[in-house]
């Protein structure tokens, strides 16, 4: 299932920043669908991260999960919601080469339903918010540990 709708767009800039938009399920409920992305392309990436990635078998194909576990070849990825699938669990380890960025900022767009003004209020308090790492014992990490 695709996760991102488009290839992402890098900056004509100095900085290696760009964005994506977010479409399926897997990363409920870090990211929905319709969330877009700041990237960051070439940073480190450490377990927890949320990351952009080529598919192993459909390298047109791009992703995001979170890179919970670096093992012999690349990478361990998985959604946060166990349900969606389409992860490590399905392909294997990803290679390195194939984590392209390191997710840093998700914005929520407006919904066109929030209209009053309490609406848009809280739509603008939470509609950026930085992608964290996930910390032990969330999400992605206890499904490893589940194993």
């Amino acid at each position: 299932m695709p996760e991102l709708s488009q290839e992402p767009e890098r900056s004509g800039g100095l900085l290696p920043f760009g964005l994506a938009e977010v479409t399926g399920p897997s990363m409920v409920p870090t990211l929905y669908h319709g969330d877009r992305l700041v990237v960051h392309y070439g940073a480190r990436v450490k377990p927890g991260d949320v990351v952009v990635l080529r598919h192993p078998f459909q390298q047109d194909l791009l992703v995001v999960k979170r890179a919970v576990e670096r093992r012999e070849g690349g990478w361990w990825v998985l959604g946060d919601n166990a349900r969606a699938g389409g992860d490590s669990t399905d392909y294997g380890v990803v290679p390195e080469e194939l984590v392209l960025a390191r997710a840093r900022l998700r914005f929520r767009p407006r919904n066109p339903g929030q209209r009053g003004p309490l609406a848009v209020l809280r739509w603008a308090l939470s509609a950026a918010r930085p992608v964290l790492a996930s910390g032990p014992g969330r999400s992605a990490s206890w499904r490893l540990r589940a194993r």
